[in-house]
């Protein structure tokens, strides 16, 4: 029998379930990759923070129960009533594909990605998400599952909080993904990577699973990320070559180091993305 496609046989997706539906369109895939991916979504938010001038740490967490928590002391993410969709501006950025300051080149002069569907396909592709902002002295939060809020967005402290802020607490949902376990390796490769190419940013790591532990804070920057490349050989001269310049509001800084071997090793980054 041959089935009736009709008017009534076509399915039209909200935002979030269109994630939910296909992952790998938005994270790549399912498998490792895609769940590490998660991770790097939401620190990349906190690194836009840092780009802007305004985020100098950054705390990532692993829990026992491979739940993560990334927190940052950015400006947090504005909890105000939107003008034009009469909702949270933080429940548009946490529910919303496309919503978010990177679009304003008044907000953000520099980006490490403009799609602007970060941490709204992390929401989606996570068991359960919790958002917390410190704002003007305030403490707001607002819980999802499955993408979905499951409360308001509301303040729970007053004057505890002398420091703006974001954490943003998810678990990624079993349902999605192959495996939840994340690998440490993996996710402190990507975050020493972002310190080095932040000068002055400072990145805790803690993983609760087996208790290691460690900080990357590099003064010295991109030098500093040639000298770890060269770790292992011997360099021709200690310091590596160093050069900046800016030009149209674009900067460029090049550092430059060479070592006895055969092997040319080139890296290029543009606001922090591999290129």
């Amino acid at each position: 029998m041959e089935e009736e496609y009709g008017a009534k046989q076509i399915k039209v997706l909200k935002d979030l379930e269109a994630v939910r539906k296909t992952p790998s369109m938005y994270i790549g895939s399912t498998g490792p990759r895609g769940l590490h991916h998660l991770i790097s979504e939401v620190v990349d938010n906190s690194i836009d923070e840092v780009l802007a001038g305004y985020c100098q740490n950054i705390k990532v967490t692993i829990h026992s129960d491979n739940s993560i928590t990334v927190v940052d002391d950015g400006r947090g993410i504005p909890v105000a009533p939107h003008p034009v969709y009469k909702k949270s501006a933080l429940e548009l950025v946490m529910t919303s594909l496309h919503a978010g300051g990177k679009f304003d080149n008044k907000i953000y002069r520099v980006a490490g990605g403009l799609h602007g569907v970060g941490v709204s396909v992390v929401n989606a592709l996570s068991e359960w998400l919790e958002a917390k902002v410190a704002r003007e002295g305030k403490i707001w939060r607002q819980r999802y599952k499955r993408g979905k809020p499951t409360t308001k967005v509301k303040c729970i402290g007053e004057g505890s909080c002398p420091k703006n802020g974001t954490e943003i607490s998810f678990r990624p949902d079993p349902e999605i993904f192959e495996s939840i376990e994340f690998d440490w390796e993996r996710v402190t490769r990507r975050l020493r990577e972002l310190a080095f190419l932040n000068q002055g940013l400072n990145i805790e790591v803690e993983d609760e699973r087996s208790g290691r532990r460690c900080t990357f804070a590099y003064e010295g920057g991109i030098r500093s990320f040639v000298k770890h490349l060269n770790r292992n050989r011997e360099v021709i001269f200690d310091e590596p070559i160093y050069l900046q310049g800016e030009k149209d509001d674009v900067v460029l800084e090049v550092a430059i180091q060479y070592n006895q071997s055969f092997i040319q090793d080139i890296f290029a980054f543009v606001n922090d993305i591999n290129t």
